[in-house]
């Protein structure tokens, strides 16, 4: 009878071991994830907010500008910031957000630039739209690898992404039928599902503050009845006034002010998503200068014999283009072993160069554009000055006076190109400033948040 209760005893004690080794392994798993950046359990929500264009003194020096930014300044007093981004080659939107959600250069992940080199405009103005094009893993990607939700609204390269809840960034002719090509691009059903309970989704060329404000309970909406672990979110306002009205402009000031309204909006529902806890991280992709001088550098092309035009005064034949990005431009060469188109461009380029009222800051060779991680194809890149801007004529007057307002895509050196990030949630040091940071570093500190890695990313987790 011992022998028998003594045998039942140790049947049950190993039974029990053999119960207790699975939890015991998943708590090692839990404090190894814990320990390796992911700040709470999955079930705290992780949220990218973009406000195109937000210089970062915007928001630190708030009282400066005299800006009523309550939500923006939270930030600053709740979380880690840093006071400049330095952002890629070019400074401009989508190749800017994609480094945003991979942590690679333009020159990795594949999206060069806002478009496609499309000399002859067969592509009829389109952008770099799709998802496809994106050649390294995103966010997006390991965050759904992970078995994990993820939802964005209007973000840049979205068409065909990785992203469960996806209300893509899409336009053509500013028509109702773009409507239907943004419902049938983003994911099946959910723009009928969303504006039966909120109403119609703005247009995907609607970038004014009215556009953002009608998009953000969009966001707030997949945030919380989609309960995403991680979501993107894309406002575009602040970018336009001020390419129109030049940055530190009174408009850009109130718009950036209805922007913050919209920035808290999103907030309190990601907090409401996470009961009470919420990892939101609100970026930009670059700055702006002040412009009102043009280059047409295409023009100067033309002017020698680089570029013929036909009878309509579009492109007919080329050796040497400019492939335009605002304060800058790559120069691309069909054949780049024609020594000859090699030697005239450059003679061009010097030339233009030499009078300092072109506007030319810099002239940069192949390694240089390599070092900076952009255009892999290009031969040259021409960085602008402060003021002037790469215009996109193709005759008349190389260089001439522009429409006073504002733009970006300068070289990634100029401190007034420089982006914002702030970041508040839980882990997270509240008013450390991390001094300045890479725009590469956003993506592996976010992966970092969500307690997952991403193995190409160039920078690293800025937030021990």
């Amino acid at each position: 009878m011992n022998y028998l209760i003594g045998g039942i005893i140790r049947t049950h004690q190993n039974l029990f071991r053999t119960l207790l080794l699975p939890s015991s392994l998943l708590l090692l798993v839990f404090l190894t994830r814990w320990q390796q950046g992911a700040a709470m359990p999955d079930s705290t929500p992780v949220v990218l907010i973009s406000i195109d264009g937000m210089k970062p003194d915007y928001v630190i020096e708030a009282d400066k500008h005299g800006l009523k930014i309550p939500n923006l300044r939270r930030l600053v007093r709740e979380g880690a910031y840093a006071p400049g981004v330095r952002g890629v080659l070019p400074t401009v939107t989508y190749p800017s957000h994609t480094t945003m959600v991979t942590g690679v250069a333009p020159a990795k992940h594949g999206i060069v630039a806002n478009t496609p080199f499309d000399h002859f405009n067969k592509n009829l103005g389109g952008w770099y739209w799709y998802a496809e094009d994106i050649k390294v893993p995103t966010l997006w990607d390991v965050v759904s690898k992970a078995g994990m939700v993820t939802s964005s609204v209007n973000w840049p390269v979205t068409v065909g992404a990785n992203i469960t809840y996806n209300l893509v960034q899409y336009w053509r002719a500013a028509t109702p039928d773009d409507q239907k090509l943004v419902r049938a691009l983003s994911s099946h059903g959910l723009m009928s599902e969303v504006e039966q309970a909120l109403g119609p989704f703005p247009d995907g060329s609607d970038e004014t503050v009215e556009g953002d404000r009608r998009r953000a309970p969009f966001n707030a909406y997949l945030i919380e009845k989609k309960k995403s672990r991680f979501h993107t979110a894309y406002f575009t306002g602040l970018d336009t006034t001020q390419h129109e009205h030049g940055p530190y402009s009174d408009q850009a000031l109130a718009t950036l002010e209805q922007i913050d309204d919209l920035v808290g909006q999103v907030r309190a529902a990601a907090e409401r998503a996470g009961g009470g806890k919420a990892v939101v991280c609100v970026v930009s992709d670059h700055g702006f200068f002040r412009t009102d001088k043009e280059l047409n550098l295409n023009a100067a092309f033309h002017e020698a014999g680089l570029i013929q035009l036909d009878e309509s005064h579009k492109v007919q034949s080329w050796r040497a283009y400019a492939w335009n990005s605002g304060g800058s431009a790559a120069i691309m060469l069909k054949d780049a072993r024609d020594e000859d188109s090699r030697k005239k461009t450059r003679e061009v380029l010097t030339q233009l160069a030499s009078d300092a009222s072109n506007g030319v800051d810099k002239v940069l060779e192949k390694p240089e554009i390599m070092a900076l991680g952009g255009f892999p194809d290009a031969a040259w890149v021409v960085g602008m000055k402060e003021g002037y801007k790469i215009g996109g004529s193709l005759e008349g007057p190389i260089a001439k006076s522009g429409t006073p307002g504002g733009t970006h895509g300068f070289l990634p050196e100029n401190q007034a190109m420089e982006s914002s990030f702030f970041l508040v949630g839980p882990g997270v040091q509240p008013g450390h400033n991390l001094g300045r940071i890479d725009m590469r570093d956003i993506a592996p500190t976010l992966a970092a948040r969500l307690g997952l890695s991403l193995p190409l990313a160039e920078g690293h987790n800025v937030i021990p």
